[in-house]
């Protein structure tokens, strides 16, 4: 079958370890389920896997992504959700640390993927694939960071760090419509406009001072916003983090931290229990993933390539 894998890795060269080409096809096994992928949206994951973190060399080569919906065989169509072992261990037993798919099991830039049955969730008919595909990683972990373990309420203030990103986006998205006040940064003046135009309340410069404090900020960027992030908060408030793009901070700044009560929270995706309550969040909302481009599956690089170039607003999706 057709896939977007990883054959070797490249911590400087990314896309140079990537290639388009034929790999073995799914191979039946217990309580696993075969999908025929219909689209599969981009993460940074799948950067980070071309430059060999989370992935070992004893692996490759390695299907990428993370993210798919589409039709098993009996004509039922789905939304993946990609987290493997771990707590629930179903499928691959209790003892199995866990995983992303494209870490220890084949991901889903391909015609086909297989999951544990267990993590197939319904697609809702309103959404597209196109749609249904962005969900899992981006939004799921915005959805978590906002609402599992954000615990953010309708009035509450937010500081997204990085907007036109996908978990960004996500999360102006999600927010607003919930009543948050949602705030953001991005060196580029259209990105901002383009958040105020999704809903966001206000949008500065990285590392402009806010002209309020926030009971909440997503981080995903890291060491470039991290300090930006902390003093943001209002005393007791939360930093949930959940990527660090820019790698670990220089400084974690604790004496601000402890001395202003903040809490710091990791987060990783999202549950399947989360990833329903999501998807039927924007079932009954009409709400929808903002995708900013489509590629079909044998044109992967190019989506990877403008992934890489961090110029999209929105989701980056391959089509199969």
């Amino acid at each position: 079958m057709l896939a977007a894998y990883a054959a070797r890795t490249s911590p400087h060269d990314p896309l140079g370890a990537l290639e388009v080409g034929e790999q073995p096809a799914p191979v039946a096994r217990e309580h696993w389920t075969t999908v025929d992928v219909r689209a599969a949206s981009l993460n940074h994951h799948d950067l980070w896997s071309l430059r060999g973190v989370g992935l070992r060399g004893d692996r490759l080569p390695m299907i990428l992504g993370t993210d798919a919906a589409g039709v098993t065989a009996d004509g039922r169509e789905v939304v993946v959700h990609s987290v493997i072992g771990g707590a629930s261990g179903h499928g691959v037993g209790p003892d199995e640390p866990r995983s992303l798919l494209s870490e220890r099991y084949p991901g889903t830039l391909a015609e086909q993927v297989a999951v544990p049955t267990w993590n197939l969730v319904d697609k809702p008919a309103g959404l597209s694939f196109v749609e249904a595909a962005c969900v899992p990683t981006a939004w799921l972990t915005a959805y978590r960071m906002l609402f599992t373990s954000g615990r953010a309420t309708p009035g509450q203030r937010v500081l997204v760090q990085g907007a036109g990103g996908g978990v960004a986006t996500a999360a102006v998205l999600l927010g607003a419509a919930s009543g948050l006040e949602v705030w953001v940064t991005s060196r580029d003046e259209g990105r901002r406009e383009r958040a105020r135009e999704l809903g966001a309340a206000g949008a500065v410069a990285p590392g402009e001072r806010l002209p309020v404090k926030v009971d909440l900020v997503l981080e995903t960027v890291g060491a470039a916003t991290w300090a930006h992030s902390v003093a943001a908060l209002r005393p007791g408030g939360t930093v949930v983090v959940a990527g660090a793009t820019t790698g670990d901070p220089d400084a974690a700044q604790l004496q601000r931290i402890f001395f202003l009560e903040l809490s710091v929270v990791g987060v990783t995706m999202g549950s399947r229990e989360d990833l329903v309550h999501l998807l039927n969040l924007l079932d009954r909302t009409g709400l929808r993933p903002l995708v900013d481009a489509t590629y079909p599956l044998e044109h992967a690089r190019a989506g990877l390539e403008r992934l890489a170039q961090g110029t999209q607003f929105g989701k980056i999706v391959v089509e199969v």
